[in-house]
């Protein structure tokens, strides 16, 4: 593929979402990537330094030496460490770089970044708003702030799909999270009530009755994604949601479904860690909830 532009692109924070993008720039012919994880220097970051090695992406030394010389920064660690991720950053960015904040945080959070980072980048809120796998950087996007017009012509040369968000930064991300709300919250309403249901021995009979008010929904196909999507990032997505938690907050609404969305995704993915309920995880709702009920500590 012909460019007028070969960016240096830099990521802060390799985990899944960071490696995904990498990857397909990679293989889309963007040769200049580093990346920094604060746990690279751990033993814990051998997994990540591995996968950036297969992608032919350099492993920084320090954040400092991540973004030098970038012409994009790409923000991607957990949704506690954004401003973290910021401050390690600010003393040696150069040149004005565009810094592409895609954490799963709350539009305040978005709009504290932007002010710590001040003029020294041209700031971008971003919310990856579908699942980062298959599509890798070209998973849809929402682009919101005030560089989000002229990151624009970047993006479409690096076949990276987006919406421009109208409205200043903080607008992306207020959609991410308040949709949220919903989606993470159907995950957790799914595995209550279909554990339930196991318990009860009425699995099908449950499934079947919820047909008769949702004829167009095939609820063995959403059980199935949404249990195994808490079981493998239960974690994060409960970080995600105490976010979605200080954003309705913003708002002036009190969020008690997002709070317990919370407690039952964080649960579930610590549960997720054990090797009993791991080796469910492609076998179906069934298999998966006995292995659930069967790890989970018992109540008295």
């Amino acid at each position: 593929m012909s460019r007028k532009n070969t960016p240096r692109i830099s990521f802060i924070g390799f985990g899944e979402a960071g490696q995904a993008i990498a990857s397909g720039l990679r293989e889309g012919g963007i040769e200049q990537i580093a990346a920094w994880d604060i746990l690279f220097p751990d033993a814990g970051g051998a997994k990540l330094k591995g996968a950036a090695e297969k992608a032919g992406v350099r492993i920084a030394n320090s954040a400092a030496d991540a973004v030098a010389e970038s012409d994009i920064v790409i923000a991607a660690v957990t949704a506690a460490s954004s401003l973290e991720a910021a401050r390690s950053v600010e003393p040696h960015l150069k040149n004005n770089p565009y810094y592409l904040d895609i954490n799963s945080v709350s539009p305040g959070r978005k709009q504290d970044t932007e002010k710590l980072l001040g003029g020294k980048v041209r700031y971008v809120d971003i919310a990856v708003i579908a699942p980062i796998h298959p599509l890798r950087h070209k998973t849809p996007l929402l682009v919101a702030g005030p560089h989000a017009d002229g990151v624009g012509p970047l993006l479409d040369e690096l076949e990276m799909k987006f919406s421009i968000v109208p409205g200043g930064t903080g607008k992306a991300a207020a959609i991410k999270m308040i949709r949220s709300v919903m989606i993470k919250g159907l995950e957790a309403l799914t595995l209550e009530c279909f554990l339930a249901a196991s318990r009860a021995d009425l699995l099908e009979e449950v499934t079947k009755s919820l047909k008769n008010n949702y004829p167009t929904l095939d609820w063995t196909q959403i059980a199935d994604y949404n249990i195994e999507r808490m079981a493998s990032h239960g974690e994060r997505r409960a970080a995600e949601m105490e976010e979605s938690a200080i954003t309705l907050r913003e708002l002036g609404l009190e969020p008690l479904m997002v709070e317990s969305t919370v407690k039952r995704q964080r649960e579930m993915g610590a549960l997720g860690k054990n090797e009993s309920v791991r080796a469910t995880l492609d076998g179906g709702r069934a298999d998966m909830l006995k292995a659930i009920t069967a790890a989970a500590p018992k109540k008295h």
